[in-house]
């Protein structure tokens, strides 16, 4: 394996639309999702592409913000790694590229939401030294 990570841009939005398809239960068309990242990358958003070679075979996104409880933060979103790359360290080694990439931009803490159902997420999570603060909730219209 020849795992490295890459910031990607707005020109990247084709290749990160199958792995959020592939991510998520909640399916939205290809064309919302591209517009949807077009103002992603507009915003206060990274993203971070998790490559073997040249195959793409992860993301996260990155949010920044100032919070009165943590100063400036990053807020994870999404971290996706392909099934088949699972259990070989690699999201251990992402979550040390976050740390030293956004430490670097002045940052004093890195948040993430998970899903309740998503267990083992829970565990990495709780490894890698996060600590749960709270729930989070959300009302769509």
């Amino acid at each position: 394996m020849n795992i490295h990570f890459l910031l990607l841009d707005a020109t990247n939005i084709l290749e990160i639309i199958p792995l959020i398809q592939d991510f998520t239960s909640n399916k939205f068309s290809d064309q919302i999702l591209e517009q949807r990242f077009g103002e992603m990358f507009t915003q206060n958003h990274e993203c971070i592409g998790v490559y073997d070679g040249a195959q793409l075979i992860g993301i996260t996104g990155l949010w920044y913000q100032t919070r009165h409880y943590a100063g400036k933060s990053c807020e994870t979103d999404h971290v996706y790694i392909d099934p088949s790359y699972r259990s070989k360290g690699i999201g251990k080694q992402l979550f040390a590229f976050i740390e030293k990439h956004t430490k670097a931009k002045g940052c004093e803490a890195v948040e993430l939401n998970t899903y309740v159902q998503n267990a083992p997420s829970h565990k990495f999570y709780y490894n890698a030294g996060f600590n749960i603060i709270g729930f989070h909730f959300a009302k769509y219209f």
